[in-house]
């Protein structure tokens, strides 16, 4: 169920993989995305099932409406109403988790615990272009973090060697987080969004922290848009513990 669970002071991260839920083909078995087809009964099933997992109450887990934009969303309480269009959440709520849905794009987790607050962001070629990585930290600031203590986990992603894109998209991007530059395992232009959200997160003062290495399209124990089309999405979860 479960690629990577990890704790930082009163922080706790953890990655989801596609295994342990109940769902059929093409989203089994753990789909957590409630906008990609499948049955919404199912979909709510696995969110309480990871969210029991991991010692939530499904009711306590603030779920993103994800567009590839670079907008900030500040919460302080759980809301049975969708929230507005955002890619990024930012809490200093404890036992309020954050979560943010992927199937290629980066997941990018961040918490200072120290000052008690945590973020969760979708990092895709939109939002990394347009400074959504950026934002996040700023966001943070704002409630009291500290860049040198934050810690960052970035989640499985699609690889740089993966993710080919037009020589006109690379380079429009690249101009701007220059890292993000690749090139495929058949030599044409790629993006490496991971390499670019780290680079963006180092100009920012953020230097602790873990990069998962699996890449989703290559690794069947994950969700890849790009390589399936129609597919489920796994989850990044952060959270302050309380007490």
């Amino acid at each position: 169920m479960f690629t990577r669970r990890a704790a930082s002071g009163g922080a706790r991260f953890a990655f989801t993989d596609r295994w342990g839920g109940t769902g059929a083909a093409p989203y089994d078995e753990l789909n957590l995305g409630d906008h990609v087809g499948d049955d919404p009964r199912v979909v709510a099933a696995n969110r309480a099932r990871t969210a029991e997992a991991l010692g939530l109450s499904p009711e306590r887990v603030v779920w993103m409406n994800q567009v590839h934009g670079d907008t900030v969303t500040i919460v302080d309480a759980a809301s049975l109403e969708p929230l507005p269009a955002t890619d990024a959440l930012v809490t200093a709520t404890p036992g309020l988790a954050l979560a943010v849905l992927v199937a290629d794009c980066t997941p990018v987790l961040l918490a200072d615990p120290q000052a008690g607050v945590v973020a969760a962001a979708h990092a895709g070629r939109p939002g990394l272009a347009a400074g959504l990585v950026p934002a996040v930290v700023e966001a943070m600031c704002k409630l009291g973090a500290d860049p040198a203590r934050i810690v960052a986990r970035t989640g499985p992603a699609v690889c740089g060697a993966c993710y080919e894109v037009p020589e006109a998209m690379c380079d429009e991007v690249s101009a701007v987080v220059p890292a993000a530059r690749a090139r495929t395992r058949e030599g044409t232009p790629g993006l490496d969004i991971p390499a670019g959200v780290w680079a963006q997160l180092a100009a920012q003062g953020v230097a602790s922290g873990e990069k998962s290495h699996i890449c989703t399209r290559e690794s069947r124990d994950h969700f890849s848009y790009r390589r399936d089309r129609v597919t489920g999405r796994i989850a990044g979860y952060v959270w302050l513990a309380e007490g």
